[in-house]
């Protein structure tokens, strides 16, 4: 039978990115929080971690972060009928993958009166929507906000909906690189902006429009930021419609080329054992999404 107090210190470790901030939340010195992971180590007989900066679960380590998560989750479930169980009244902490763009536009809006009704606290680790499914995989997070459809083993996955973007640029870098007018090829010549290296958001547009191949790109991994560099005129980019409404109306932002949209999916992926809060939540979602997300395949 598994220790808990063990296996609460390797997801604590993991969690906060090393062992002294993992002390500090359990209450322990971080020689007690080393010795924990040490006795775990020799109860499976195998490392569950690496020791890198951060720290990050082997294998076997990933199954049981996998493990202690669901079961986190159904205690909770058990406290709600059994109040004695509960013995420090302390509010759910739920630890979720999703991309910078849904966190800066519309995810607050969504969960904000669910996390208010039932005391949740959230631990968000932000990721490109085309890789956040790797923190689950890796069993990092209960749930996960991403662009992928197949859902890790134990896990079931749910499509919210989809993020438009537009290709914008600001008016004085059009007059500056499109004196002629703005054609694909003129665009792919053009600096971009990307947001990181699993960003192929501008590679799809340029590939849509017929044009293949590398080009001239900044990269800023911050979704506020990346607009702000777009409006300054540093590089044309694809933002969320939705985090762009005003300066489109204004003027401040520009299309590049009108009905070149590319709509990206979000499936929201939770594991099956997640008890009834992660079920709760994800029925939320569900019925919440609809106001800030389009359908995937309109126009």
């Amino acid at each position: 039978m598994f220790d808990y107090k063990l296996l609460s210190a390797l997801a604590a470790v993991i969690e906060q990115s090393g062992f002294e901030r993992a002390a500090q939340v359990l209450g322990l010195s971080q020689s007690a929080v080393s010795q924990r992971i040490k006795l775990l180590e020799a109860r499976v007989g195998q490392p569950v971690l690496v020791r890198a900066t951060p720290p990050s679960p082997t294998e076997i380590g990933r199954l049981l972060l996998n493990h202690v998560q669901q079961v986190r989750l159904l205690e909770r479930d058990l406290q709600s009928v059994v109040p004695a169980l509960d013995e420090g009244g302390m509010p759910e902490r739920l630890r979720i993958a999703l991309n910078a763009d849904s966190l800066a536009t519309w995810w607050a809006l969504a969960v904000g009166d669910f996390c208010a009704e039932h005391r949740l606290l959230t631990d968000l680790v932000v990721e490109d929507q085309d890789v956040g499914l790797k923190r689950m995989r890796a069993g990092e997070v209960a749930a996960c906000l991403c662009g992928s459809e197949r859902p890790v083993a134990g896990a079931r996955s749910l499509l919210l909906g989809a993020m438009r973007y537009r290709a914008l640029a600001s008016p004085d870098f059009i007059d500056r690189h499109f004196p002629q007018g703005v054609t694909p090829q003129a665009v792919a010549r053009s600096p971009a902006l990307v947001f990181g290296p699993d960003d192929f958001l501008q590679h799809r547009y340029l590939a849509s429009l017929g044009v293949e191949g590398g080009f001239e790109h900044h990269l800023c991994p911050s979704s506020e930021g990346f607009t702000r560099m777009v409006e300054a005129g540093m590089g044309w980019g694809l933002v969320p419609e939705l985090q762009v409404r005003g300066q489109l109306a204004s003027g401040l932002l520009v299309e590049l080329l009108t009905d070149q949209c590319i709509d990206v999916p979000l499936y929201w992926h939770h594991w099956r054992n997640g008890g009834r809060l992660l079920t709760e939540l994800t029925d939320h979602l569900a019925k919440k999404a609809g106001q800030w997300l389009v359908p995937l395949g309109t126009e």
